[in-house]
């Protein structure tokens, strides 16, 4: 549109000025050599026109002949260059098919035609990977990495080599390379951030995420989540060799990140030991109203070790009130009353669980009867139960189930990759080590109170057993040498001395009694082997 608008300005200005010629005419006389030419001012304006357009004409073909070597060669030298950039196009499309050959021949193609382009090179790279030659692959990556306009492009496709041949070594180098070169690389700093995780180096670590965060890779709140992490997973490594430094990192990752469990675990139990129960509280209320967890629930519990068992359950209630409808309340509150034996209290709480009860259910329930009644049948059958029950929630990352939380993957290496939710697709889990452990103490128990009972009736029934009446002299003599002798088994026949003579098997258990009188029938004990069997766990 500005074009046409200029061209109708440029049109209508030599209108009007050939108009203003012809309004104001004149003559022209020239005398040169002894040439004399007169003519009009109009003639004389139009012939010099014309000879401004002949000398740029004659001008335009002179330089034309003078350039064509060089526009020849131009020309070619674009030819091929398109041909190649076409070449790349094709072996990419290739690589995404998975069309090797076709890969291959795309790759020879660009760089025979373009040389040593970046794209050529990458494309030369993965056309290796998809036929499977790892050598050519590195020997492609590393001269990138040699080429300062694609090092990071090179010791990026080095590092993931070094991933799928299993060379952590040689992975950590490419990436500490890289983001020493360029620290707000994302890939980079990530892979350094994990690797000295895994390592237990998250002074390391953290020292990484700032510099990544101080070049513009993360934004604040992801910084402050990792940030968070990483305080985390050091106070757990320094909670018994240095508690004080524990807490303090512990307490700066909860002011990051309330939400965060493992955090406000361990800042709260370390701010309960150190005295502050009412800081200590906040942390884990703040927690637990955001995520209900059984570690934030124990906490909470032993703020005060030497709190009474009535003491915990009474605390536990200002807990659970802050979410009283979640499972993992109710399951907590029976864990407190079974403690204080308040077991009304913990049948209450389990019971609008037990219509599809979890594992954890299913085991309270087993140590509940087995506390309260005595009764090891019952709690068998709930520990069965338990076996064959839902599942739990427990950390889960990247397919990985863990009872335990972990600041990064054991499977992919990446940070904060655990969640506390259902692990999705397995088909069991194993069941809580703490939890099936108070199961085998609380039926032990309870089978030792059984037994111990069984002793004491006895010995008050051999006690209250009334004395015999008196014998007359030919009686007494009779008892005197009476005997009930156990007789062996029926297979053991009498065996011959080196005499000859037989020898008579020895009486196991003999007392003396009366003739017409059986006596009270020897008291058989109960196995121990199979009353302390583990009960099915």
């Amino acid at each position: 549109m500005i074009r046409i608008v200029l061209y109708l300005l440029i049109l209508a200005a030599v209108a009007f000025g050939v108009a203003w010629l012809a309004d104001r005419p004149g003559a022209v006389a020239i005398d040169w050599q002894g040439w004399h030419i007169e003519t009009s001012i109009l003639v004389a304006a139009s012939a010099l026109l014309a000879l401004l357009a002949a000398t740029i004409l004659l001008w335009t073909l002179l330089r034309l002949i003078v350039r064509s070597p060089d526009l020849i060669g131009s020309s070619w030298r674009n030819r091929r260059r398109a041909k190649g950039w076409a070449a790349i196009s094709r072996g990419l499309v290739a690589v995404g098919s998975g069309d090797v050959m076709g890969a291959r021949r795309a790759a020879n193609d660009a760089e025979r035609l373009i040389g040593q382009e970046p794209l050529t090179r990458l494309l030369a790279a993965q056309a290796a990977q998809l036929s499977g030659d790892v050598e050519g692959a590195e020997a492609s990556f590393r001269a990138m990495a040699d080429t300062p306009s694609t090092r990071l492009l090179g010791l990026r496709g080095l590092h993931v080599e070094a991933r799928r041949r299993g060379d952590a070594a040689a992975a950590l180098q490419a990436a500490e390379e890289a983001a020493r070169h360029e620290p707000g690389l994302a890939w980079a700093a990530d892979a350094v951030i994990e690797a000295r995780c895994l390592a237990g180096d998250f002074a390391g670590a953290l020292a990484m995420l700032e510099r990544e965060a101080a070049h513009g890779g993360l934004d604040r709140p992801s910084h402050r989540r990792r940030r968070a992490v990483l305080l985390a997973a050091q106070a757990q490594a320094l909670e018994l060799s240095d508690p004080s430094t524990a807490r303090e990192k512990a307490v700066e990752a909860t002011r990051l990140a309330p939400t965060l469990v493992p955090a406000a675990e361990v800042a709260g139990r370390l701010l309960g030991a150190a005295g502050d129960a009412r800081r200590a509280a906040k942390v884990l209320e703040t927690a637990y109203a955001a995520t209900p967890h059984p570690d934030l629930a124990d906490a909470y519990l032993h703020l005060r070790p030497g709190d009474a068992s009535l003491e915990r359950l009474k605390r536990i209630r200002t807990l659970t009130s802050r979410m009283p409808a979640h499972p993992e309340s109710a399951m907590v509150l029976a864990r407190a009353a079974i403690d204080a034996q308040d077991f009304d209290v913990a049948r209450t709480a389990l019971a609008p669980l037990l219509g599809e009860p979890t594992r954890r259910v299913c085991l309270l329930m087993a140590e509940l009867e087995a506390a309260e009644h005595g009764d090891v049948g019952k709690a068998r059958e709930w520990t069965a139960r338990a076996v064959r029950g839902q599942r739990d929630p427990v950390w889960v990352a990247d397919g990985v189930v863990s009872e335990r939380w972990l600041p990064v993957s054991p499977l992919t290496g990446k940070l904060d990759a655990f969640e506390w939710r259902l692990p999705p697709g397995l088909a069991s889990t194993p069941m809580l080590e703490n939890e099936a452990e108070r199961v085998k103490l609380a039926i032990a128990a309870a089978i030792e109170s059984r037994e111990a009972s069984e002793r004491e009736t006895m010995v008050v029934d051999l006690a209250v057993e009334p004395a015999p009446p008196p014998l007359a002299p030919e009686a007494d003599e009779a008892r005197e040498t009476a005997e009930i002798t156990v007789e062996a088994p029926a297979e053991a026949k009498p065996v011959a001395s080196p005499e000859g003579s037989p020898v008579k098997p020895k009486p196991v258990f003999a007392m003396p009694h009366l003739p017409d009188d059986p006596g009270p029938e020897p008291f058989q004990e109960e196995q121990p082997a199979r009353a302390r069997r583990p009960f099915g766990l």
